[in-house]
């Protein structure tokens, strides 16, 4: 067991819960804010701005599975171990709806905690309606304790 793997872990999640957003630079970028996490699931919302929009007005298909991705690594980080780290393997995003304007919200979900693959899933919702926008299944290698690459 590596210590500094314990502390990187849970100190993420506690600078998560002390102060939110500026704990990730990627959620200061994107304006990403943690809304709950804990027990295997974790919730995202985002608001929809102008820069983050293709060519035709809609949001550009690849912040679904950014902030997807983010929403299950959070959900995945409360259930990991002292000394546990994770990386993405997969991560397969269907798009559902578009959206122009507004705030979306993702919904990760641990589906399976293995000794070394974890799968989960996000849900990407409007915040407006409710309608599903877009889903995220991704699969996470468990590294113990060795932190290189």
């Amino acid at each position: 067991m590596h210590l500094y793997h314990a502390y990187v872990c849970m100190s993420y999640l506690n600078e998560i819960k002390n102060r939110g957003q500026k704990a990730n630079p990627f959620f200061c970028l994107m304006g990403i804010e943690p809304e709950s996490f804990g027990d295997g699931k974790a919730r995202l919302s985002m608001a929809v701005r102008d820069d983050m929009k293709n060519g035709e007005g809609w949001l550009q298909g690849g912040l679904y599975t950014a902030l997807g991705d983010e929403a299950i690594a959070l959900a995945i980080y409360t259930l990991l171990s002292e000394g546990e780290t994770i990386a993405t393997v997969s991560c397969t995003t269907h798009f559902i709806r578009g959206v122009r304007e507004g705030t979306i919200f993702a919904d990760g979900t641990v589906v399976r905690k293995g000794r070394t693959m974890i799968y989960a899933e996000a849900s990407i919702t409007n915040a407006k309606d409710g309608n599903l926008l877009a889903r995220c299944t991704a699969s996470f290698i468990v590294r113990q304790g060795t932190g290189t690459g």
